[in-house]
């Protein structure tokens, strides 16, 4: 694979994600009721969206890390044959086998890091549910009326 090649894949990647990912959505926490301004007016907002996008975004890295191993594999093939008796040939191999072991290993942590992002965001929702209903279940006294 040729090094343009490779940077029009990451251009292609970085195309595709480019909105930048806020876990504590501070960038509007504070124009919402409750959101932020610490005044405890307000309801507390969860979402499981930002944790889904970035297992997307897991799973998308995955994927395309992996091509772009089986094409750099493929851009290999045959070189050996060609190239014999040159001393760079060596240098090439050792290169691809480096380059094959970091992409592998790329692939490998997205493919474990995906499942564990949906799973926090199904376990956030999970436990909005529970303490919703923890909430809901207190009873509470009529408020006194002043005469």
């Amino acid at each position: 694979m040729a090094w343009d090649e490779w940077e029009r894949l990451k251009a292609d990647a970085a195309g595709r994600h480019s909105t930048q990912m806020e876990l504590n959505q501070a960038s509007t926490a504070a124009a919402e009721p409750g959101g932020g301004g610490g005044s405890g007016a307000g309801t507390l907002r969860h979402t499981g969206k930002p944790w889904i996008r970035a297992a997307q975004t897991a799973h998308d890295l995955r994927t395309s890390t992996a091509q772009a191993k089986r094409d750099l594999s493929t851009g290999h093939v045959g070189v050996a044959s060609g190239a014999e008796g040159l001393s760079s040939l060596g240098a090439l191999k050792a290169v691809l086998t480096s380059w094959e072991k970091r992409l592998a290993t790329v692939r490998d942590e997205c493919d474990a890091l995906e499942p564990k992002l949906r799973g926090v965001a199904r376990e956030l929702g999970e436990v909005d549910a529970r303490v919703g209903r923890k909430a809901d279940a207190v009873d509470l006294p009529e408020p006194r009326r002043e005469r």
